[in-house]
C-alpha cells in the first residue's frame, strides 16, 4: 500500500470519578514503528472500504437559514495554522483533543476513547485523519497457559472517523467535499458531535449523486434510439465502472464515465448532464447500494417481497400500469413446490 506516513499521535478521553471527561494529551508524536505504520495502513483501509461515506467542508450547510447561527472555527484554524508552520502537530492535535472533549462534555452518553490525529500522503494527495477509537478486550493465553484479557483498539468497529483531504483543500477552498466522514447507521445523526468538534458541514449527499446519475442514463437513454438490449448494455457498463471504482477505493468521474458509456453506444452523455439540471458534480464517489437498482427491482410492503433481475422486466415480469398487477411468467421452482403444498392442505 503506498501510503506516507509524515506523522501521528494518539490523545485519551477519559471518564473521571465524578464523571467529568479528562483529555490526557501525549507529549509527543507516536514513534515511527511497523505497528504505527500497520495501524495507519488498517485505518486506511477500512475507511476507504466503508459505504456510504458523507462529503462535507469546514462551515455552515448551504440551508442554514439562521443569520445568527455560528459554527466552530477553531479546529479549521488551527489545522491551517499547522499546514503553515505556525503549529506544530503535537500543539495542533492537543488543541483537537480539548475541543473534542468539550464537545463530548454536551452530551450524557459520552464516554470518551482515544483521539487518533495522522497526516499521512496516498497516491498524489495528502490527508490528515482523524478517528475516535474504542477499546475492545480480548482474551489470550500466556506462556503459563492461563487465560488473560487484554484491551486492544478496535480498528474494525470504526465509526466515528473523518479525512480531510488536504490537497482537495489547498486547491479549491471553496469546494464542498473535501471532508469526508463516516455516517452511523442511523443517519449523520449519530456522528453530529464529531462532525461539530471539526466544524463540519454535509455539502455533498452522495446517494443523492447516484440516484441523479441514474435519472440522467435513464433520461439519455430514452432520447436515443438504443434497443432494450443495447439500453441494458448501457446500464451494466454504468454498473461495472461504478462498482469498480468502489472496489478501488476511487471516485466516479463523469468525462471518463462518458468516455465509457460511448463505447456502449450513449453517446454525448456528459455534454447531456450539463445541459440537464441533474446537479451532478464532476467527480463524486459511487454507492453500490443505489446503483444495484440498476440490476435489480427490489421492493416490499403489507406482508408482501419481490425482487427479480432488471433484464426480466417486459418479459419473465409484465407490470401493467392501469390496474397496478405484476404478472410473473415461470414462477421459481422453490416458491412453486411451496405454494403447490399449501394448495393441497386446503389453502
Amino acid at each position: 500500500m503506498t501510503i506516507n506516513i509524515e506523522t501521528a499521535i494518539i490523545h485519551a478521553i477519559v471518564a473521571q470519578n465524578d464523571g467529568k471527561l479528562a483529555c490526557r494529551l501525549r507529549p509527543q508524536p507516536l514513534k515511527d514503528s511497523q505497528a504505527l505504520t500497520h495501524t495507519i495502513e488498517e485505518l486506511h483501509r477500512i475507511y476507504t472500504a466503508k459505504p456510504g461515506k458523507g462529503y462535507g467542508f469546514f462551515g455552515l450547510p448551504e440551508s442554514e437559514t439562521d443569520t445568527a447561527a455560528e459554527v466552530n472555527t477553531d479546529f479549521k484554524e488551527a489545522l491551517a495554522a499547522y499546514r503553515q508552520n505556525q503549529l506544530g502537530f503535537v500543539e495542533f492535535s492537543s488543541k483537537a483533543g480539548e475541543l473534542l472533549q468539550n464537545e463530548l462534555a454536551k452530551y450524557d452518553f459520552a464516554q470518551g476513547g482515544f483521539l487518533l490525529l495522522s497526516s499521512y500522503s496516498h497516491l498524489a494527495d495528502d490527508y490528515l485523519f482523524v478517528a475516535l477509537l474504542s477499546a475492545k478486550q480480548s482474551l489470550t493465553v500466556n506462556d503459563d497457559m492461563e487465560l488473560r484479557q487484554n484491551d486492544h483498539l478496535d480498528l474494525a468497529n470504526l465509526q466515528l472517523a473523518a479525512r480531510v483531504n488536504l490537497s482537495e483543500w489547498d486547491a479549491d477552498p471553496q469546494s464542498r467535499k473535501y471532508i469526508s466522514f463516516v455516517k452511523g447507521r442511523a443517519g449523520r445523526k449519530v456522528a453530529d458531535f464529531f462532525l461539530d468538534f471539526m466544524g463540519c458541514s454535509e455539502g455533498l449527499n452522495v446517494k443523492a449523486q447516484n440516484k441523479s446519475l441514474m435519472v440522467a442514463v435513464e433520461d439519455c437513454v430514452a432520447a436515443t434510439e438504443l434497443d432494450k438490449e443495447e439500453r441494458q448494455q448501457v446500464r451494466e457498463v454504468l454498473f461495472d465502472y461504478c462498482s469498480d471504482k468502489v472496489d478501488q477505493g476511487s471516485s466516479v468521474k463523469l468525462p471518463e464515465l462518458s468516455e465509457q458509456l460511448a463505447q456502449a453506444g450513449l453517446d454525448s452523455f456528459y455534454d447531456f448532464t450539463n445541459a440537464g439540471e441533474y446537479g451532478l458534480e464532476d467527480e463524486f464517489d459511487g454507492d453500490k447500494a443505489t446503483l444495484r437498482q440498476l440490476k435489480k427491482f427490489a421492493g416490499s410492503g403489507g406482508g408482501v417481497s419481490i425482487s427479480f433481475d432488471a433484464s426480466h422486466l417486459g418479459e419473465r415480469v409484465v407490470y401493467n400500469t392501469i390496474h397496478d398487477t405484476l404478472t410473473i411468467k415461470g414462477v421459481p421452482p422453490n416458491l412453486k413446490d411451496q405454494l403447490l403444498r399449501r394448495l393441497k392442505g386446503g389453502d
